[in-house]
């Protein structure tokens, strides 16, 4: 009697339920961390724009720069003006610049922000002019976390 070898389809099954098994546990950790990810990059994207806010802020208040109009409170009047710079105090050609780039929103693909001045509700959607006071993201949906990413 001789037996032949291959595999039997009882066989052929358990393995591939085995490995769907596997491939659908996997597939969700992957999503999680492509998300986990994106949601980094945009913490890191608001924090590097409110630092560079905030410094413009102190160097127009330490009259280090060109003063911003009155009105401004010392904020700069968008986020173009931290990446553009500003004259520095005292000289003409020199210029001080707070941004290397408006960076991109992860989740939008945009370098599209929500902005607010120093006179708008923490709470409102639209942005009141005159000054840039904070940033938010404009992405749709809520984090990890359960936050919506507007109120990061």
């Amino acid at each position: 009697m001789s037996r032949q070898g291959g595999f039997t389809l009882l066989e052929l099954v358990v393995t591939a339920t085995v490995l769907l098994i596997l491939a659908s546990v996997t597939v969700p950790l992957a999503r999680n961390g492509l998300k986990r990810e994106k949601e980094l990059e945009l913490r890191r994207d608001l924090r590097e724009m409110r630092l560079a806010i905030d410094e413009y802020k102190k160097q127009a208040d330490g009259q280090k720069i060109k003063a911003p109009p009155a009105e401004a409170n010392g904020y700069p009047e968008s986020l173009e003006v931290l990446v553009e710079g500003v004259p520095a105090a005292g000289s003409l050609n020199k210029k001080v610049r707070f941004l290397r780039r408006i960076p991109v929103d992860p989740f939008t693909g945009k370098t599209d922000w929500g902005l607010r001045n120093s006179n708008d509700d923490a709470n409102s959607s639209s942005w009141g002019g005159g000054h840039v006071y904070d940033v938010y993201s404009l992405a749709p949906g809520t984090g990890m976390n359960g936050i919506p990413y507007r109120d990061w």
